[in-house]
């Protein structure tokens, strides 16, 4: 009799813990498991910022799915592009460009999220965003390369433009990003006898009212006056309304001269979930409390690609957010519902106890309100650092995170870039291949075929 075989869409946070707890618990010859992703290791992604500034490596943050002493999970290189669950297939793109069928009996779907942007004219051209390995390296290389050339540069209007950065997005991703490159461009002018400190400007622009309205109004206060006092000028109630090469229009009518446009205005649920044609709460896969996906026998979501219901929380409705803490969780609960499955047992709900939050703002600024505790300056980044070392997975990529903060601590930063920057930068677009998606007829066609 043939092995049952399972599918696992995504290398983040809820697909490893998935797979990590499913080689626990079955034994070998139970099932076949398949795992799903371009790369070969999961991305700790909230560290990112930390890599486009230069304190961690991006080896660092990308932790390899190969070091599991139970590993027995093989591993498929690419991208899931489609999912008919009627047939049970899932069709995915090999990094070589190849469409293939894997079928399925039981699927996990955790292909995460991607960048969500706007109509916005120019904003697909121009903008830059912080979601994945590659664009925080590239992000690092171009920030420097606008010191470089504004160093050698005798246009003073051209100075500006390229001393000028401009980071959207008001939540921990643009938070983040913009103080950490912030302190990292502070630190770096020293060492450009032609620029002046005063003349580097960063500027955070939010829709929102508020910043980062999850920490709470005292919270967000004190993140906001941290970067006010650091000299980044913080504007809420306003996004871009148009984006150019050298500069960006703002919704209040400002014109900002820049060439660095820095996007992380939110996510949206990967583009894999509109393939299956199923109900969707905001773009996220309606599932039940046990995250199965009603209507698609098999097929379980998680993360921050399903509205998965919140039951800590008393207002009916509410689901979980998209976050590390969640995503982690419920891949244990899906593994565990998974084995229910296979073994005829019944699934249990995913509910979860909020360890808190941290916000990372470089150097011995941040906020963090663990277990609903507020603390702020050193106490806040003692903690939001070691969250953050306690929650990598293995050893190695602990002790390189350890070692980088320790040697940038007491060395500093060279402000050298790679090189690996292209001539004609890659696209949001780009960078996360959400072109590489089929719609529901060529999935359905596909399946015909078989």
């Amino acid at each position: 009799m043939a092995r049952p075989r399972i599918l696992v869409v995504g290398a983040g946070f809820a697909g490893v813990e998935c797979v990590r707890r499913l080689e626990r618990r079955l034994a070998p010859g139970e099932a076949d498991i398949t795992v799903v992703t371009p790369n070969s290791y999961q991305l700790y992604l909230p560290l990112l910022p930390q890599v486009a500034s230069g304190v961690l490596t991006p080896q660092s943050v990308a932790v390899s799915l190969r070091r599991s002493e139970r590993h027995r999970t093989r591993i498929l290189p690419g991208t899931a592009v489609g999912v008919d669950p009627a047939a049970k297939v899932c069709v995915v793109r090999t990094i070589t460009g190849e469409l293939t069928d894997r079928p399925y009996d039981h699927l996990v779907l955790a292909p995460g999220s991607v960048t969500r942007t706007f109509d916005i004219p120019g904003l697909a051209e121009h903008a830059r965003g912080m979601k994945t390995l590659a664009e925080a390296a590239y992000l690092r290389d171009h920030v420097i390369a606008q010191l470089d050339l504004a160093d050698a540069c005798g246009n003073p209007a051209e100075q500006d433009g390229r001393l000028r950065f401009v980071v959207v997005g008001g939540g921990y991703a643009g938070t983040e990003t913009a103080a950490c490159l912030q302190r990292l461009t502070t630190r770096a002018v020293e060492r450009y006898p032609r620029l002046e400190a005063h003349r580097i400007s960063w500027h955070l622009v939010d829709l929102a009212p508020r910043l980062m309205p999850e920490l709470g109004d005292a919270l967000g206060r004190a993140a906001l006056d941290v970067l006010r006092r650091r000299g980044i000028e913080v504007s809420l109630g306003v996004s871009v309304a148009k984006a150019g090469a050298t500069e960006v229009t703002l919704t209040d009518g400002r014109v900002l001269p820049t060439r660095t446009l820095i996007w992380t205005a939110g996510v949206a649920a990967s583009p894999l979930v509109a393939t299956l044609g199923t109900p969707t709460e905001r773009g996220r896969l309606v599932v039940t409390p046990e995250m199965a996906v009603p209507g698609a026998p098999g097929v379980f979501a998680l993360g921050d690609a399903a509205a998965v219901p919140d039951l800590a929380q008393d207002t009916e409705g509410a689901v979980c957010p998209p976050t590390a803490q969640h995503a982690s969780r419920q891949g244990r609960t899906v593994a565990d519902n998974v084995v229910a499955a296979l073994r005829g047992q019944p699934p249990r709900p995913y509910r979860h106890r909020d360890l808190g939050l941290v916000v990372d703002l470089g150097g011995t600024d941040a906020v963090s309100k663990p277990l609903g505790v507020p603390l702020r300056g050193l106490p806040a980044q003692a903690v939001a650092r070691g969250y953050h070392w306690g929650a990598l997975r293995t050893g190695v990529a602990k002790t390189r995170v350890l070692t980088n903060w320790l040697l940038n601590a007491v060395a500093g930063d060279d402000f050298v870039r790679t090189g690996f920057q292209e001539r004609r930068p890659a696209t949001l677009r780009e960078f996360e291949q959400t072109d590489a998606y089929l719609t529901a007829q060529e999935i359905r066609a596909r399946t015909a075929r078989r």
